[in-house]
């Protein structure tokens, strides 16, 4: 196993790779981590994103492929949710103290929180995939954080099968892919947890990843509760506000991990209704855990019931 820090979290590698060198294969792990740090991360100010994300409004900048194929895949994301997915979301983030700057005392004020939408909206982030280039039509930020990490996982997927490994799972942060079977010959499992800050740990569900990521989303790690009211982390970029509905968290199965962290997310925003009609409509893999006053209502995308694995 491969384990070490990136991305302002965790990652694990576990791979059988019968004809290179461990060795080889961290060496070759690390450096495409650093790429992706180098390329995407918002704690580097050179990285390539917060350079752009300093270019002047209007100019259109020369970026990498990868960091062109993440904006697009975000902006595909964006679009298919009617915008509940946005990487310009960060000032919001911040508003609401969910940002590095830490908590708040108090909600924002909705003359605050209007101002601060006029600074959010992923279409004011244009892409042009032939010139491998973007531009910020108005000064919006991108932080590629809901996609990133799954995006890392892709790349370091990609290297493994490059070093013609049959068999891995790669974790970074919670974003997980798996290939081929695991050490006992069985093809990878991974849990669901319960949604409930009480019972961390708890498997709710087991999945079996069958050449498949996984990604999910939820709120309740992450909370802000005044007055005995609780604010999920989960912001609708599309009003500035916390979600309100009982959603409590949504696990995609796809075979893009960057996808799977960007559709978990976005479903998450549009909740247990709307989310769930999303899901179902695009073919996703999808399980969808509802708060209950007796628990958790569980919900099944059609495409996610192969995927089920009983055994606890």
């Amino acid at each position: 196993m491969l384990e070490g820090a990136t991305m302002g979290t965790y990652y694990r590698v576990t791979a059988r790779c019968p004809d290179v060198h461990e060795a080889d294969i961290a060496r070759a792990v690390d450096a495409e981590l650093e790429s992706v740090n180098a390329q995407m991360s918002t704690y580097r100010p050179e990285s390539e994103l917060m350079r752009f994300n300093r270019s002047a409004t209007g100019r259109w900048v020369a970026l990498s492929s990868d960091l062109i194929t993440v904006l697009d895949t975000a902006a595909s994301i964006s679009r298919l949710s009617d915008g509940a997915f946005d990487v310009t979301v960060s000032p919001l983030v911040n508003l609401w103290g969910f940002g590095p700057g830490g908590g708040i005392t108090a909600t924002p004020e909705a003359a605050v929180i209007a101002e601060t939408l006029e600074r959010v909206g992923w279409q004011f982030l244009e892409v042009d995939d032939e010139a491998q280039r973007a531009r910020r039509t108005r000064p919006v930020e991108a932080d590629l954080s809901a996609i990133a990490k799954g995006h890392g996982v892709d790349r370091i997927g990609d290297v493994l099968r490059g070093a013609a490994c049959p068999d891995f799972l790669v974790d970074i942060g919670g974003e997980v892919k798996g290939q081929g079977e695991n050490p006992s010959g069985r093809v990878w499992r991974i849990g669901v947890e319960v949604p409930d800050e009480g019972r961390m740990g708890a498997i709710q569900r087991i999945l079996r990843l069958e050449n498949r990521a996984v990604a999910t989303s939820g709120d309740y790690r992450n909370f802000l509760e005044f007055d005995g009211r609780r604010y999920s982390h989960t912001l609708d970029p599309r009003t500035g506000y916390p979600v309100t509905h009982a959603l409590a968290s949504v696990t995609v199965l796809h075979e893009s991990a960057a996808w799977a962290d960007g559709l978990a997310t976005a479903f998450n925003v549009l909740g247990p209704d709307a989310g769930f009609e999303l899901a179902q409509e695009t073919g996703t893999a999808a399980l969808f855990l509802i708060r209950r006053a007796d628990g958790f209502e569980e919900r099944y995308t059609a495409g996610l019931l192969n995927h089920l694995d009983d055994a606890r």
